[in-house]
């Protein structure tokens, strides 16, 4: 996997948290900027996240909180849920807000939807490599092909995820915006740690795609897909595929990954009488498959191994604020009960000022994962 940028030394102030949650989303939006308490000195940039129940204002939202702080730089998103450190909000007008300061000149916020390609390398804060914490319009394959252009065409390291798709404008660059890519992107002063999480465990070995057409799997390994596919997830999964349905999926590995990393998609369709496979993803001869099922211990498993890597990377460094981004498919669908993740990174770093969100696909590097979570600390 490719590795995120180094890390420098950290600027000491912690970032300011708030989070509340209420059937009136002007409340809950109150509240949570109240929580914000006193912000760090010289406070510019801060991160806002709304559930879907409040979507619909999170226009008005940012506009409060910049009358409220002061502070003009803003960007976010509409979730299907939001978390907060130890929280985590659903079917409930809720918003998080997370400020802090980062020296001028060494972000910017970006829009792709206000820019052309021919200008996005201009976006940059710097002529090195960067870190952006973006958020994607789900609506269509489109993002599939914008993710990585946007990512070469900064040089960019990017994370965040994907929208609630039941909001108009779920983004916020500044102001409220729509489609493309958001967010903000990072000069390599910036000191950033961040890992992904999976939250499924392979069926089968990793397969070659021998016969394909578009997002349709025709032969694996030289032999019918679909005989593959039952081989691989069993008779168990193979003689009720209705019980599949939403645990079962492909696997796309990354390739030259050395930590077996792979993208989740989704089967799409399945024609018994051709056995042909259709997955949610555009496909090429030659390339790697696996099955893989979405799993409550090894989601466990995976988050406690990517917290240790980090705790390992960052040293004595104490996080001053952190960005987590899930997978609507995780949280309480997965483990039975909500705050779970959240928990779990507490457990292991500590009570660090977090929010972020679950959406509709997880983006890491210049890629587009499912069924992951994300999270970014800042240092």
């Amino acid at each position: 996997m490719s590795k995120t940028p180094k890390v420098a030394k950290p600027v000491a102030a912690p970032f300011a948290l708030g989070h509340a949650s209420g059937a009136d989303w002007r409340k809950a939006s109150r509240a949570a900027t109240r929580q914000l308490g006193e912000l760090p000195a010289g406070a510019n940039l801060g991160f806002v996240y709304v559930t879907q129940e409040a979507g619909a204002e999170l226009g008005a939202i940012v506009q409060n909180l910049k009358l409220e702080t002061g502070i003009e730089h803003w960007v976010g998103a509409a979730g299907i849920g939001i978390c907060a450190t130890g929280s985590e909000y659903f079917r409930e007008p809720a918003v998080a807000v997370l400020a802090g300061t980062i020296p001028e000149g060494q972000f910017r916020v970006v829009d792709t939807a206000a820019d052309t390609v021919l200008d996005w390398h201009k976006l940059k804060p710097s002529a090195d490599p960067c870190f952006g914490i973006v958020h994607g319009d789900p609506g269509g394959a489109e993002i599939l092909r914008l993710l990585p252009a946007f990512a070469a065409a900064t040089d960019g390291f990017l994370v965040g995820g994907l929208t609630t798709p039941e909001v108009d404008k779920a983004q916020v660059a500044g102001k409220l915006t729509g489609g493309g890519l958001s967010g903000v992107l990072f000069a390599p002063e910036v000191a950033v740690a961040t890992g992904l999480s999976q939250g499924c465990r392979p069926m089968g070995p990793t397969r070659r795609i021998t016969e394909c057409q578009r997002n349709v799997v025709i032969k694996i390994d030289n032999r019918p897909a679909l005989d593959v596919f039952f081989e691989d997830i069993g008779p168990e999964f193979a003689a009720n595929l209705r019980r599949a349905a939403g645990r079962v999926f492909a696997g796309v590995p990354v390739e030259g990954s050395d930590d077996g990393d792979y993208m989740v998609r989704n089967i799409t369709g399945i024609d018994p009488q051709r056995k042909l496979i259709g997955i949610g993803d555009m496909l090429e001869q030659g390339q790697s498959i696996l099955f893989c099922e979405r799993n409550a211990e090894t989601a466990r498993e995976d988050l406690a191994h990517m917290l240790a890597g980090l705790k390992k990377r960052i040293g004595k460094a104490k996080p001053r604020g952190a960005v987590y981004c899930s997978c609507v498919a995780r949280g309480p669908h997965l483990f039975g009960e909500k705050n779970v993740e959240l928990g779990m990174i507490a457990e292991a770093l500590g009570d660090v000022p977090l929010v972020g969100f679950f959406g509709s696909g997880e983006i890491s590097h210049n890629r587009l994962y499912t069924q992951t979570g994300v999270l970014s600390l800042f240092l």
